[in-house]
């Protein structure tokens, strides 16, 4: 077989992540059923999803079981459900998660449940990093009455925390650092399953050929704030009545003051057929850390053709990301004399280039110099890799929705974004599934004692880095204010910001708040594209990610405080 298999019993293997193609081989080697213990959409990676794989699994005759388990310690409801699958499929069994570690605990766990004395105690172990004295612990909330075994805590920290921080992303770092910064004493937990830390403005850069995606990628270890004790797993749902996270291994951690960050999802399943070809049939995306540079390769290799860019539906990361993956592939394109030979092609779900309209004449020139055909209302909803065709839902003047298939060379896709799904299916979302805040002073609109930040916040703003960066002081400031019973100091003016990467070496600084409120930063038309804006967008910027915003240092983060 070409996937590489460990044999725990006569009955079961493990494997890692596998792919469509490699269920006929698992079925060739005589496996009967496969059972999937990797949650869809992980990490926000590209990889089947289990519907996929059941549909091509059951075409071969195999059988085929779904039971996601997230990263991070193994539950006893999970290991029973395992065993009792392995009692009832047909053998032998294939699992696999992205590594095979997921099953390989299952199985030991079963096995050790089958081996222990009568009326012993089950328990799961898990690392635990604390490095002070041992937290006061609480009791969990009682298991669900069908449960025939309890959920015990591999680490129970009880409502040991003055904050708990949901995400380590650029808000929940930032946030943490700019906390601790002020109060040291403070002991704050950060929920974040990932072991790595990105720095996603420059993904566009990598695209273009302009930045090492080596540098934008660190250990989330060596991000995570010293003082701040690090939860490595994921959050699964929230308890605001009783001041509880709830994570996906069926602990709950308390808290005093909860800050929720937890950034938003790629829902590459909008797009139909896309998951299996990003990464090659010239389907890429520079909002992947593994697809940036293929979007770079793609750009270089491309002489003639048709190459399409998509924007879908609002809220996105970044809303001028899109654009700017084309409009560096098309100064490449340009200088190496071959653009004239290629149809390019921005589809827009939205009605206008660009949120803000003071920057749209400027940008308008760009478009018209790259020779651009721009597609309004257009979204992306189908890729045929195979074949290279591309299916766009367009609505006209009157409303009508129609479908137009679309050749392509290359496709740089922008994917639909939504809240996570523990957020929106809580009662701290709104009817979006955001966090639902007030905008001005993000503290929560029922929940005195929460606020949010990031691109996970209900607050009208460009969801940017930039924009985290102002929040973070002005949520730092409202939560030890609310902390001590006092009034809310900061105002936040809705600041977020997204250097337009025109061309291979200059930017428009777009910088606004509100209402599209221009709030630039420098004395200098913001409207113009400038050489000093790249020198900040590719040098300054990154550094004062890693060595400012994470580290708590606040330069020039005060909001006008006007909204």
């Amino acid at each position: 077989m070409g996937i590489i298999t460990t044999k725990l019993d006569e009955k079961l293997s493990v494997t890692g992540q596998i792919s469509l193609d490699d269920l006929s081989e698992i079925a060739a080697a005589g496996y009967k059923s496969v059972i999937c213990n990797r949650p869809d959409y992980e990490g926000g990676e590209t990889q089947p999803t289990s519907t996929q794989l059941e549909q091509a699994a059951r075409s071969l005759g195999l059988q085929f079981v779904y039971l996601p388990v997230e990263i991070g310690a193994v539950s006893i409801e999970k290991s029973e459900a395992f065993r009792k699958l392995l009692i009832e499929l047909q053998k032998p069994v294939l699992a696999f998660c992205k590594s095979g570690s997921r099953p390989k605990a299952l199985y030991e766990m079963s096995r050790q449940k089958q081996e222990k004395p009568k009326g012993e105690t089950e328990t799961v172990t898990a690392a635990c990093s604390w490095t002070g004295e041992a937290p006061a612990t609480t009791p969990l909330p009682p298991p669900a009455e069908e449960k025939l075994l309890p959920v015990i805590p591999a680490c129970n920290w009880g409502n040991a925390f003055d904050i708990v921080v949901v995400g380590g992303g650029a808000a929940g770092i930032g946030i943490t650092a700019s906390l601790l910064h002020r109060q040291p004493s403070l002991r704050i937990a950060i929920i974040e399953p990932s072991d790595k830390h990105y720095y996603q403005p420059a993904w566009t850069l990598v695209g273009g050929g302009a930045f090492e995606i080596a540098e934008t990628v660190r250990n989330m270890a060596d991000v995570i704030p010293p003082k701040a004790e690090w939860i490595q797993v994921a959050a699964s749902g929230f308890d605001p009545d009783q001041n509880l996270v709830h994570l996906v291994d069926d602990r709950w951690i308390g808290y005093q003051q909860l800050i929720v960050c937890p950034g938003i999802r790629l829902a590459w399943e909008k797009i139909e057929g896309i998951q299996q070809t990003l990464g090659k049939n010239g389907v890429t995306s520079n909002y992947q850390f593994e697809l940036a540079p293929y979007t770079w390769s793609l750009t270089q290799n491309l002489k003639k053709g048709k190459a399409l860019f998509t924007q879908p539906p609002m809220p996105i990361k970044c809303a001028g990301a899109p654009q700017k993956a084309m409009y560096l592939s098309c100064d490449h394109w340009l200088h190496q004399g071959v653009l004239d030979s290629i149809e390019v092609e921005f589809n827009n779900a939205s009605a206008v280039l660009f949120g803000v309209a003071d920057f749209v004449p400027s940008l308008m020139k760009y478009v018209q110099r790259y020779h651009a055909k721009l597609v309004f209302n257009s979204n992306l909803v189908k890729v045929d890799g195979d074949h290279r065709i591309a299916t766009f839902e367009i609505k006209d003047s009157e409303g009508k929705i129609s479908r137009v298939d679309k050749s392509f060379d290359m496709l740089h896709v922008t994917p639909p974004q939504v809240a996570p799904d523990f957020l929106s299916n809580s009662p701290l979302a709104d009817a979006a599934g955001f966090c639902e805040v007030n905008p001005k002073t993000l503290q929560h609109v029922r929940y005195s004692n929460i606020f949010s930040l990031g691109d996970a916040c209900s607050s009208p703003n460009a969801k940017t880095a930039a924009a985290a960066r102002k929040q973070i002081v002005v949520v730092a400031d409202n939560l030890l204010a609310a902390r001590e019973g006092k009034e809310l100091p900061d105002v936040y003016d809705g600041y977020g910001a997204c250097p337009l990467t025109v061309e291979k070496g200059k930017v428009i600084l777009a910088e606004f708040g509100f209402g599209g409120k221009l709030l630039p930063t420098f004395p200098l038309d913001p409207t113009v594209p400038r050489r000093f804006a790249w020198f900040l967008k590719a040098k300054v910027f990154p550094w004062l990610y890693w060595n400012g915003m994470l580290k708590g240092r606040e330069w020039l983060t005060r909001s006008t405080g006007v909204s």
